[in-house]
C-alpha cells in the first residue's frame, strides 16, 4: 500500500489540521493518547496526535496494520491477553499500550488507509456504545478532511472544500454533543461563550441562546461566581486546562454540584483557537461523600473514646495494685501514643484536625515527640525526606518510635536535659531507612542476656512483622543507634 502520492502525511502533520479531532477522541473516550495514522508499505505515519510523541512507527509492529484489515472498530481489551500483541515492542516498552480501539479510515474506493484510534495503559472492557459510535464519527470526519485537502490541492477548490469540511464537521460534532449525557459547551479564544448543547438547556431550564457572553456566570450559586470567574479567568490568560466543582442552577430552582471541565484548542502555531468544555452532574456523588465524612468522624470519635476508657481501665488496675503501677504506666503510655497516630490519620472532627498534613510521616512523629520536648527546645530533630503515610502504618509507626523515645527517656540520651537525639529518614527506591541516632546521654552497653525485653519484642513487632522491615542496633559509647529499613509500599497504599 502506497498513500504519500495522494495523502500527503507530512503536510497534514505540519498543519495540525486534525489535531482538534484526536483531541475531541481523548476526551470522548477518556483516554490518554488519540491518533490519526496512515499506512504506507513499511511505515506508519502518525498525522495528528494527542498524548504521544514521534511521527510514526513501523508498520510491522503498528495495530492498526490489523485494524484495517476490517470495516467495524477494532477493539483490544486487554493486549496482556491478545497473543498478537503481548509481546508487542508498544506493548512491553513505552508507552506500555493496554487497551487498543482504532475505527478505519475507509476512502471512497472503499480502500483503508489509516485509523483514528485511541489508546490506554490500563486494560478496559471496551468502549460504551456512545464512545463506538463517536469514534467512527471521529473518523469519518478525519477522513472527509483527508479528502478535502487532497481534492483542494489537487482541483485548486480549497475554499470549497474547506466549508463544506467544516459545515460537515460541525453538524457530526453537534450531533455527537447532543447525544452525550453530558453538558457541553464552547467558547472563543476570548472565552466568549457562543455554544451549549442540548443538555445545558435541559438541565437549566434556561432559553436557547440566554446565556451566551458572560450570561453563564448567572447561573451559579452566589457564593461560587467568583471563585469560578478567578479559576475561567487564569485558564483563558494562561490556556491551563480548566477544572472546577461548584454549584449549578437546576430548572426546578435547587442548586446542584457540577464537576466542570474545559481544555484549548491550538492551531499549528499553538494559539488558542477554541475552548471546549463539559458540566458534569456529580450532586449525588457530593452528598455521598458528604455523609461518609460524618460516618467516619463518628467512628473516629468512638474509637478514640475506646482509647480513652482503656487507659483509663490500666489506671483504674493499677490503683488497686500499686506493684503494677511502673508496668500499667508503660501501658497506658503506650496505648495514649496510639491513640494519637488515629487522631493524626483519622481525626474525629475540624477542631481535632492537626496542623500538619495527615499523610506525612514528620508529621505523625511530630506529634509522637511532642511529650519529651522541653519547653525552649526540641529534644528529638527529624530530617532528611518526608513520606506519605495511611491509616495502616500509622499504627505501627507511632509504637515504634513511642517504645525507642521511652527507652531514650528512661535509659538513654533523653535521661539528661542536656540529651539530643537525631532521626534521620532517607527514601530509596525501594527502602526507607530511618536512623536513630542518642547523643549527650550516659554511657550506654549492649544488655547481656538472649532474651529481648519488652520494648525490644514491640519494636521488632512494629517493624518487622506488621511493617516487613529490618532492625539493627549499634551499642556505641556515646549513644545508641537504631537504623529501622522498611519498604516503600508499606507506608501508604498510594
Amino acid at each position: 500500500m502506497r498513500v504519500l502520492s495522494t495523502y500527503d502525511a507530512q503536510h497534514l502533520r505540519d498543519t495540525g489540521a486534525l489535531d482538534d479531532l484526536t483531541r475531541f477522541a481523548a476526551h470522548l473516550c477518556d483516554a490518554p493518547i488519540a491518533l490519526v495514522t496512515l499506512l504506507e508499505e513499511e511505515y506508519q505515519h502518525f498525522i495528528a496526535r494527542s498524548g504521544m510523541a514521534g511521527d510514526g512507527t513501523p508498520r510491522d509492529i503498528s495495530f492498526c496494520t490489523h485494524a484495517v484489515m476490517g470495516r467495524e472498530p477494532m477493539i483490544v481489551p486487554d493486549t496482556h491477553e491478545d497473543l498478537r500483541f503481548v509481546a508487542n515492542p508498544l506493548v512491553t516498552g513505552e508507552p506500555h499500550v493496554r487497551f487498543y480501539a482504532g475505527a478505519p479510515l475507509l476512502a471512497s474506493d472503499g480502500r483503508a488507509l489509516g485509523t483514528l484510534c485511541i489508546l490506554d495503559t490500563r486494560p478496559r472492557d471496551g468502549l460504551t456504545p456512545l464512545q463506538h459510535e463517536g469514534l467512527v464519527v471521529l473518523a469519518a470526519a478525519a477522513m472527509a478532511r483527508l479528502d478535502d485537502r487532497r481534492a483542494a490541492r489537487e482541483q485548486g477548490l480549497v475554499a470549497a472544500r474547506s466549508r463544506r469540511a467544516l459545515e460537515e464537521s460541525d453538524l457530526r460534532f453537534r450531533t455527537l454533543a447532543d447525544t452525550m449525557p453530558q453538558m457541553v459547551w464552547s467558547t472563543r479564544p476570548d472565552g466568549y461563550h457562543d455554544y451549549y448543547n442540548a443538555r445545558w438547556y435541559e438541565f437549566t431550564g434556561t432559553p436557547v441562546g440566554s446565556t451566551d457572553g458572560e450570561g453563564w456566570n448567572d447561573m451559579f450559586h452566589r457564593d461560587d461566581q467568583d471563585r469560578a470567574w478567578t479559576v475561567w479567568r487564569h485558564c483563558l490568560a494562561t490556556g491551563d486546562p480548566y477544572q472546577i466543582e461548584y454549584r449549578l442552577r437546576h430548572f426546578d430552582g435547587t442548586y446542584r454540584w457540577v464537576l466542570g471541565r474545559a481544555l484549548p484548542i491550538r492551531d499549528d502555531k499553538g494559539a488558542i483557537t477554541r475552548w471546549f468544555g463539559t458540566c458534569t452532574d456529580i450532586h449525588e456523588q457530593k452528598l455521598a461523600l458528604e455523609e461518609r465524612e460524618i460516618i467516619s468522624q463518628e467512628l473516629s470519635h468512638r474509637i478514640k473514646n475506646i482509647f480513652a476508657v482503656i487507659a483509663g481501665l490500666v489506671q483504674f488496675a493499677a490503683r488497686a495494685r500499686p506493684e503494677f503501677r511502673p508496668a500499667a504506666d508503660d501501658l497506658r503510655q503506650r496505648i495514649m501514643a496510639l491513640g494519637r497516630a488515629h487522631d493524626f490519620v483519622r481525626p474525629h472532627s475540624v477542631a481535632s484536625r492537626p496542623s500538619g498534613q495527615q499523610d506525612s510521616l514528620t508529621g505523625l512523629l511530630g506529634q509522637i515527640f511532642e511529650p519529651y520536648h522541653l519547653r525552649d527546645r526540641s529534644r528529638v530533630t527529624i530530617s532528611g525526606d518526608d513520606m506519605l503515610i495511611d491509616d495502616r502504618s500509622a499504627t505501627p509507626l507511632a509504637l515504634l518510635f513511642h517504645e525507642l523515645a521511652t527507652n531514650a527517656t528512661k535509659y538513654g540520651a533523653l535521661a539528661r536535659e542536656d540529651g539530643h537525639v537525631r532521626l534521620t529518614i532517607e527514601a530509596g527506591e525501594q527502602h526507607v531507612a530511618l536512623c536513630w541516632c542518642e547523643e549527650g546521654g550516659p554511657t550506654v552497653a549492649e544488655p547481656g542476656g538472649e532474651r529481648m525485653g519488652f520494648g525490644s519484642q514491640l519494636v521488632e513487632l512494629s517493624a518487622v512483622r506488621q511493617l516487613g522491615g529490618t532492625v539493627a542496633r549499634d551499642w556505641k559509647p556515646e549513644g545508641l543507634r537504631v537504623t529501622v529499613t522498611i519498604p516503600r509500599a508499606a507506608f501508604s497504599r498510594r
